[in-house]
């Protein structure tokens, strides 16, 4: 995950590649939310032989999704992002010619994730239209470490009652049976699990970790659509050895080479 120079960027942008080259992000240069590891082990989530439609929330400039697409050839990905300037560089992204791989299976569509009903189905995410979908959502508190750079803020900041209105919105685009993948910090898991509640079910929750001595970071919950079956703790997923290098999961999970549960 680093700049490459295989093609001119807007002076603005920055194009990245992923997965190893695998698939290229444009992203705005020193500014904004620039995706890195948590986009990745969210990807990751989905089993590799994940074949249908897949509505990424909250995309940003389209990592996650887009790594889903580059790793599962079967896959369909809907970049769903509210902000139409990273919107608009998740649409540039996919123009690249570095992405052509991907055989179109990617598109942007600039939408609103907390809306409801008749207003959320003219936005272009209509009910059971999806076989599952992925969310990477802000999780600082407002009373976080604040930034002056608007773009970034509105990336990072939490919303009042953010979980609740997310996963209602996963709830009614993934069909029966289908499955919703997050990450977020560990302290947002009771909300989580409650806005899951009487949605999805057969939660599987990893901790990751970024040295194994170290405290979790992060927390990957993935649900099934409609079961009643109660949640499970997956052993964690470690990044880091002693070093600053990643272990050899976190590297073959974060590079497209392994999906995160085993699947």
């Amino acid at each position: 995950m680093m700049p490459v120079e295989t093609a001119d960027p807007p002076a603005e942008a920055t194009i990245d590649a992923f997965h190893r080259g695998a698939f290229f992000l444009l992203q705005p240069a020193g500014r904004g939310h620039r995706a890195g590891l948590d986009a990745m082990i969210l990807a990751a989530a989905v089993p590799s032989g994940f074949a249908g439609r897949l509505a990424d929330l909250g995309a940003g400039a389209g990592a996650a999704g887009l790594a889903v697409a580059a790793r599962c050839p079967g896959a369909r990905a809907v970049l769903v992002e509210r902000d139409a300037e990273m919107a608009g560089y998740a649409r540039r992204a996919l123009a690249l010619p570095q992405n052509a791989a991907l055989g179109g299976r990617a598109e942007v569509l600039v939408a609103d994730v907390t809306l409801c009903g008749e207003a959320r189905a003219a936005a272009g995410l209509a009910d059971r239209a999806f076989d599952c979908a992925i969310m990477n959502p802000p999780f600082n508190a407002p009373a976080d470490r604040a930034t002056s750079d608007a773009l970034k803020r509105r990336a990072h900041v939490m919303p009042p009652d953010m979980f609740r209105q997310w996963i209602r919105t996963a709830a009614a685009i993934v069909k029966p049976d289908g499955f919703l993948a997050l990450i977020a910090r560990p302290a947002s898991l009771e909300a989580i699990l409650a806005a899951l509640a009487g949605r999805f079910g057969e939660a599987s929750i990893m901790p990751i970790h970024a040295r194994a001595e170290e405290d979790a970071i992060r927390v990957v919950i993935r649900a099934r659509h409609g079961s009643r079956g109660g949640p499970a703790l997956s052993p964690p997923l470690v990044l880091h050895d002693a070093g600053r290098a990643l272990t050899p999961r976190a590297d073959a999970v974060c590079n497209g080479k392994a999906s995160l549960f085993g699947d």
